[in-house]
């Protein structure tokens, strides 16, 4: 495999929702064997790999260390967000040494059945469990997100037979809401300086939990804060640079920035979203006025 994909700069990613327990020395053998296809030896530097856990697992628990694994991948899985806590599971592994990037390989997939049962009181995920999701997870500290759609990824189609409750054939899916509006969150990040963005909790005094969770993080002179069903929340300033901050109210379902005024960088201020419930999630974006940026979401930097 390594040597016929050599030339094509790929990613590898071992595992594909297996499990790692027992089975170590069979993963380390692949990555072995797949390194010396494409490089000749065992030169891990040069070829990009990760490892797809089972649900609710990460491959930092059987490989962190390993000089073949490049950035660790977590599969947070399918749970109601009460159970599945991922934006703890992602700075769990955000925190780890030797420091590795982490990313969310697979989420709550959109119109999927909620932790497996599609009957009961959890119903089907909408492109609002799917935002929230990648919006959690990415403000805690993953560097990347994968979404995924129930009836895409077992290309469901007439004459085939189902997985779990599909709703749509693969080809209707394909143009479900929430596979849209990933391209926001992807904007707004783009849109202030990324390589200083941090995961800062302690920006929020209380980050509630559950699916009203408050997920923060931060650059040097800009803020990110997304709640998750639209709740009121109080931010703790002075932790960016600026006398004064600007501040917006981004839209993740359709990218569009509201701007909200200007005040002191000092002690706290409460903000309430316009409308709040299922579906009604939002971030607030905090600015350094002297740095002059663009709305959230343009100008990507």
């Amino acid at each position: 495999l390594g040597r016929r994909y050599r030339d094509r700069g790929i990613g590898w990613i071992l595992g594909g929702d297996r499990p790692a327990d027992g089975l170590e020395e069979v993963w380390r053998a692949m990555a072995r064997g797949i390194a010396r296809g494409v490089t000749g030896e065992e030169a891990y530097e040069a070829v990009i790999a990760t490892f797809h856990p089972r649900g609710g697992g990460t491959s930092s628990t059987h490989f962190h260390g390993d000089p073949w694994l490049h950035f660790n991948m977590q599969q947070t899985g399918h749970g109601p967000a009460e159970a599945v806590r991922g934006w703890d599971r992602i700075a769990a592994d955000y925190a780890l040494a030797p420091p590795k990037p982490v990313v969310d390989g697979e989420p709550l997939y959109e119109d999927h059945p909620i932790g497996f049962r599609a009957a009961s009181e959890h119903g089907f995920s909408t492109e609002h469990h799917v935002r929230q999701r990648a919006y959690w997870h990415l403000f805690a500290g993953a560097c990347g997100f994968a979404y995924g759609n129930h009836a895409v990824w077992q290309m469901y189609a007439p004459g085939r037979r189902p997985v779990n409750g599909p709703l749509l054939y693969w080809y209707e899916a394909i143009h479900r809401p929430g596979a849209a509006q990933m391209q926001h969150v992807r904007a707004l990040i783009e849109s202030r300086p990324m390589t200083a963005r941090v995961p800062d909790p302690g920006l929020v005094v209380d980050p509630l939990d559950g699916p009203h969770r408050i997920q923060a993080c931060r650059g040097a002179d800009y803020a990110f804060v997304y709640t998750g069903t639209g709740r009121a929340f109080t931010v703790n300033l002075g932790t960016i640079r600026g006398d004064r901050l600007r501040a917006w109210w981004y839209n993740p379902r359709n990218g569009a920035a509201t701007e909200i005024g200007e005040f002191a960088n000092r002690g706290q201020r409460s903000f309430t979203p316009q409308y709040q419930g299922l579906g009604s999630d939002w971030v607030l974006v905090l600015d350094d006025v002297a740095s002059d940026y663009p709305p959230p979401g343009s100008g990507a930097r």
